[in-house]
């Protein structure tokens, strides 16, 4: 006859917090290393550039300026979010099913084909006023910065697009 021992170990294992440490606040932790690197970069460079735009072309006198001052919040608002997101580290918190690169890119690309339209549109519209006129010369520079913004994004979905293509979802 045959015998089988089985021998069971048992283990405890103990987790300790630091005091002061929440629940779900302790999974968020502030990565500046994010923005150290070339799309963190850009994302900063969006950033300011978005909030040169906005002063720039405040107060719209005309309708072209008004979609421009659009397009220039809804992108500052969405990169200010994006931003967020990875100076908390609030992707990696999360714990969703979303493919964080690909939604970024979609926005990032959307808001660069807005952008392309709007410094178009701006330009075209007060190009077509005298420079004596009032507002003019912050307009026009509203609109240059609206190219450089352009410009920013679309190097910001150029990064995210090599980053989704090479498989990458967080």
């Amino acid at each position: 006859m045959v015998e089988t021992v089985i021998t069971v170990e048992r283990t405890q294992t103990t987790q300790t917090t630091a005091p002061g440490t929440g629940g779900g606040v302790s999974a968020l932790r502030i990565n500046i290393g994010y923005f150290q690197t070339v799309p963190g970069i850009i994302k900063l460079v969006q950033f300011f550039l978005g909030i040169i735009c906005m002063a720039c072309a405040s107060p719209s006198y005309i309708s072209a300026t008004a979609f421009f001052i659009f397009v220039a919040v809804v992108s500052f608002i969405a990169t200010l979010l994006w931003i967020f997101a990875y100076l908390l580290g609030i992707r990696e918190a999360l714990n969703v099913a979303i493919n964080w690169i690909f939604t970024e890119l979609i926005n990032t690309g959307i808001a660069t084909v807005l952008y392309f339209i709007a410094f178009i549109v701006q330009l075209a519209k007060w190009s077509s006023y005298s420079s004596e006129s009032y507002g003019y010369g912050s307009n026009i520079a509203a609109g240059v910065f609206g190219l450089f913004n352009f410009l920013a994004y679309a190097a910001g979905t150029y990064f995210l697009y090599l980053e989704h293509k090479s498989g990458a979802t967080i």
